[in-house]
């Protein structure tokens, strides 16, 4: 079984001393379950796993009666530490506060319970590790399966990466195209927006976030403004309910929205979305065509070609911290541009010979602290350029 890199992270914190409450949140179907059970068949304290995803939500007594028994897991086995890992702790109510009184007991009464949070929402984890946890916590981000993962793992290639995405647990499906997007859409996509954002945050219009994130999805890539996109959203509402929608979807790995890049921030956060699904495999449901037929269509090939470098940028983007943006200004464009501690490097893709440069040589002309970096057949191909980390090319 293919290990992640992060497992390694977790492993040194883990023999470290009681330190921190270590965090791992990511979009569901990553490998946060598996990497935490490859963890415990290397250690050797007594530990205890529970996950909350099967009690009610208001059950705030099973987080103290789990944390209790991990204490006395300790005591029985004569131990001097011990381990308590809780799944999808984001769905006990006041999660927080509860698991701030019990850390803040346990060092001062020195005992040494270390302990591993998993949540596949990462809104509602951050907004309780800054509203409660302050100082106690390390995140671990668990992303999305790159082109090298899934290759080495299921022995994919670039083409069959930037078609059927990054879901290790739909490899096996991909011979029967009908039953993977089925598996993608009713195992993966519900379960994320029915139990992981409708069920926990408030959403006025269930309905209406899902057909946002269905036309997000099949417009991977594209620039559409909000106000164009509510002429095929019945009952849309008005622009600040789809941003907030939107943004929600974004916080569960599903789809983003990233903004046009500027130099004033005020223009960022006002700018037009290009939507970018965080895993390709969204787009392709969207796409009544089979691998073999979408290739055979350069055009179309060529947008699905571009949503997945955007999907590699944004996943390494969470991960490695740096902003990703694309730049727009009357006839001129740059597919992305992404930024890192004030550094800019400028990619455009192009999966054709034929296309123009202008866009990218505007946008040098009006920032020259920028790198450029073209994808294409005659320089860095996709298909490379989806096995780096982006990190490395500031």
């Amino acid at each position: 079984m293919i290990e992640r890199s992060k497992l390694e992270i977790l492993k040194k914190r883990i023999y470290e001393p009681r330190r921190f409450i270590q965090v791992i949140t990511g979009p569901r179907q990553t490998g946060k379950t598996t990497m935490v059970n490859q963890l415990i068949n290397t250690i050797k304290i007594p530990y205890i796993f529970e996950s909350a995803d099967a009690i009610p939500i208001s059950d705030a007594l099973w987080l103290s009666n789990v944390w209790e028994t991990a204490r006395k897991k300790i005591e029985i086995s004569d131990a001097s530490e011990g381990l308590l890992i809780i799944d999808e702790v984001q769905k006990v109510n006041n999660w927080s506060e509860i698991i701030k009184r019990l850390w803040d007991e346990d060092t001062r009464r020195n005992v040494k319970l270390k302990v591993i949070l998993l949540g596949s929402s990462r809104l509602l984890v951050q907004q309780g590790l800054t509203e409660s946890l302050a100082g106690r916590f390390e995140i671990i981000y668990l992303g999305h399966w790159t082109l090298s993962e899934m290759e080495k793992a299921f022995g994919w290639n670039a083409e069959q990466f930037a078609w059927f995405g990054g879901y290790p647990g739909s490899a096996s499906l991909i011979d029967d195209e009908k039953r993977w997007k089925d598996y993608i859409l009713n195992s993966l996509v519900e379960a994320t927006i029915s139990k992981d954002i409708i069920m926990l945050t408030r959403v006025d219009k269930p309905a209406l976030m899902k057909r946002l994130f269905n036309l997000g999805c099949a417009y991977s890539g594209q620039i559409i403004s909000f106000t164009k996109i509510m002429g095929n959203l019945q009952d849309a509402g008005n622009t600040t309910t789809l941003t907030h929608y939107l943004e929600l979807l974004n916080a569960s790995g599903l789809l983003g929205g990233i903004k046009k890049y500027s130099g004033s921030v005020i223009h960022k956060r006002s700018s037009i979305p290009k939507f970018q699904v965080y895993n390709n495999a969204l787009l392709s449901t969207t796409k009544a065509d089979t691998l073999k037929e979408i290739i055979a269509k350069p055009a179309e090939w060529g947008r699905i070609v571009e949503s997945a470098i955007g999907s590699h940028l944004l996943n390494a983007a969470t991960e490695e911290n740096f902003s990703v943006y694309y730049w727009r200004e009357r006839d001129f464009e740059v597919d992305f541009v992404i930024e890192k501690k004030g550094k800019l490097v400028a990619i455009e893709v192009k999966t054709s010979v034929a296309g123009s440069k202008k866009g990218m040589s505007r946008f040098i002309l009006k920032n020259s602290n920028c790198r450029p970096l073209l994808v294409s057949k005659n320089g860095l191909s996709w298909q490379e350029f989806l096995k780096i980390n982006p990190v490395e090319l500031f």
